[in-house]
């Protein structure tokens, strides 16, 4: 495997100074290496994918160096406009070198929703005419893949694009993380909220630990979960379709619970949330600061005031954040006694239990049963 410590050496004397980038589970150990060795000015976590391209043309127009951003494969459709429109050589020729993990491989099991995208990854970067070699785990293959990348992304005047397979970076030798613990964990504090709901809210939970989660609540608690839409992909999304779902049922209460690296990647939804003005929405951001599904990289959950920031997009209430499951409890039957749209910031730990289960059915059976529900629902009011 190759040693993350080697490979931004390689980097660094290939002259890449400005890393930018979204976590992704198969680069944990490449993300985690970089934010301890780099100084904020030279790393930046950002928001989502395309953000960190155009973070990345910024450094180059600044420096005339070539950056390097990481991403999942599955965030390249939130990048494609600025790598298409901004870097591309026929636009304004930057240089950069994108490194990808590559989720849902053919032939490497993977969740249903890394399928597809996994299939087509390849596909994708050559109709984008980015040049990309695969980083298998072969370090001295890699680190000439670091020099080639580098090289031609200079020569092209555009991005070029290493594919990492699963396993292909070795650990980084760090220590975990010290921080302090808040008192709550997010499967204590999804059930505090899914049990104050009024009954018959629907639910739908973001992408990761927030919706393994509460599935397993309602499997463990032996509660129907039809009225559950769980985002299994599609990062960032799960506030506009619960949304959607809020609009087209407008006497239907709907509850979003979202993460914080979530409610950030596509911050704007807040926004036209407050605008669209469903007062039957209620959207709970359980911030724990942290990517937690991909390896526990900081967002800047912590460091901004999601509710002042929900609050000047329009949300008619808004509470938080609670940090206690007394406070969660109040909260969620506060906001749900008054016209919406609502929101609540629940501060949580970091981390999930190790033998956190995945939903068992697929997700096109999940969608279906919750479909027929909201029909049948609909049918019957």
């Amino acid at each position: 495997m190759i040693d993350p410590a080697r490979f931004f050496d390689a980097l660094a004397t290939e002259g890449v100074q400005f890393v930018a980038g979204v976590p992704d589970s198969l680069l944990k150990e490449a993300c985690r290496y970089v934010d301890a060795a780099l100084p904020r000015e030279r790393h930046v976590i950002a928001a989502n994918e395309g953000g960190a391209v155009a973070l990345a043309a910024g450094h180059h127009l600044a420096t005339g160096a070539v950056p390097l951003v990481y991403l999942q494969n599955s965030g390249i459709g939130n990048a494609v406009n600025p790598l298409l429109s901004l870097v591309d050589p026929e636009v304004y020729a930057i240089p950069l070198v994108l490194l990808i993990g590559w989720r849902g491989e053919p032939g490497v099991k993977d969740e249903p929703q890394h399928v597809k995208q996994g299939r087509v990854t390849p596909a994708m970067l050559d109709a984008m005419e980015i040049p990309y070699r695969v980083l298998d785990g072969d370090e001295a293959a890699g680190l000439d893949a670091v020099r080639w990348a580098v090289g031609r992304a200079r020569e092209r005047g555009g991005p070029t694009a290493l594919l990492a397979r699963k396993g292909a970076f070795a650990k980084a030798g760090l220590p975990g993380d010290e921080s302090a613990s808040l008192p709550l964990t997010r499967e204590a504090a999804i059930e505090r909220v899914v049990t104050a709901l009024q009954p018959g809210t629907t639910v739908v939970a973001t992408t990761g630990m927030i919706a393994r989660e509460l599935y397993e609540f309602r499997r463990r608690a032996g509660l129907d979960g039809s009225r559950d839409f769980l985002t299994v992909g599609s990062m960032g999304h799960a506030s506009q379709i619960a949304l959607g779902i809020a609009s087209a049922r407008p006497a239907h209460e709907v509850a979003c619970l979202d993460g914080d690296g979530a409610a950030l990647m596509h911050l704007g939804g807040l926004a036209t949330i407050g605008v669209t003005g469903p007062r039957n929405f209620l959207h709970v951001v359980l911030n724990n600061g942290a990517h937690d599904s991909v390896g526990g990289q900081p967002t800047a959950g912590f460091a901004i005031d999601l509710p002042g920031v929900a609050r000047a997009c329009g949300y008619a209430v808004v509470a938080g954040p609670v940090e206690e499951a007394h406070e969660v409890t109040e909260a969620v039957q506060a906001l749900q006694a008054v016209a919406g749209p609502a929101f609540l910031e629940v501060r949580v730990a970091r981390g999930a239990r190790s033998d956190l289960g995945r939903p068992k059915e697929p997700p096109v059976e999940n969608v279906q049963r919750f479909v027929t529900h909201l029909r049948e629902e609909a049918a019957s009011a």
